[in-house]
């Protein structure tokens, strides 16, 4: 059996934990429809939201990369994948691929195509299957996005985060670049439809390395030490306030 290409995701299907969707896990061809997708959607973004991207530099161009940031609007996962050169490879809903009809297919062809990767969340084997998907993306030489908060900030503050993000750190050897995504918030408010037209930045820090804790991903001190690192600098490149709370608790309060 060959090796993957850079760029494309190998996934069995038992990483598809949950009910059972009827979309292949994985795009068949994501570089082209990216590609595609990207050309269509890049003057949008630059029309429509007036896109401004900084620090896209330190991004390294090859190898395996984790992209962590803030979540602030549904839009978030539409903008990043498209304003970075690199195509990345993130969790989403399953539901997201499983519709029916034209419009459940085109949703599934965008989706996949922008580099979502579906995985069934419900219950806690599907923290499992989405901590071991980023694995094997990173494995592959990939870009791999998360959301350490685990979901969208209920009032545009920045929540705690989940160490999955340091689990997946410590186990590849993979840095982390710390992104901020400012003023989607704005755009598509919580309950909103369609987007508003306005202002969108997207800044990117510097890579960060943890590799003096390698063999360290058991212990829950340091997965917590390295994920306050990484939600520090997430904090500092998007001027949001810090709660140290879990956002879903926040929520449920």
């Amino acid at each position: 059996m060959r090796p993957p290409r850079p760029g494309s995701i190998v996934l069995r299907r038992r990483d598809l934990v949950g009910r059972p969707t009827t979309a292949p896990p994985t795009p068949e061809d994501p570089l082209s429809r990216f590609t595609l997708i990207k050309a269509v959607l890049g003057p949008v973004l630059r029309l429509v939201f007036r896109a401004r991207v900084e620090g896209a530099e330190n991004i390294p161009a090859s190898g395996p990369v984790i992209l962590a940031g803030n979540h602030l609007t549904f839009i978030d996962s539409v903008v990043l994948p498209v304003v970075c050169d690199r195509q990345v490879f993130f969790i989403g809903k399953d539901e997201y691929v499983t519709g029916k009809g034209l419009k459940g297919r085109l949703m599934a062809w965008f989706f996949t195509g922008v580099g979502m990767i579906p995985v069934a969340r419900d219950g806690g084997r599907g923290g499992v299957a989405a901590l071991m998907t980023g694995r094997r993306v990173l494995e592959q030489g990939n870009v791999f996005g998360i959301y350490p908060e685990g979901t969208r900030s209920p009032d545009g503050r920045l929540y705690r985060g989940r160490t999955g993000i340091a689990r997946l750190t410590l186990m590849t050897g993979a840095p982390v670049v710390p992104f901020a995504i400012i003023g989607t918030d704005k755009l598509q408010p919580s309950g909103s439809g369609m987007p508003r037209f306005g202002k969108v930045t997207v800044r990117f820090g510097e890579p960060l390395e943890f590799s003096r804790y390698e063999g360290m991903d058991r212990d829950r001190y340091v997965l917590r030490a390295v994920t306050d690192s990484v939600m520090t600098e997430v904090m500092e490149l998007s001027g949001q306030e810090y709660v140290d709370m879990y956002a879903t608790k926040a929520k449920a309060a």
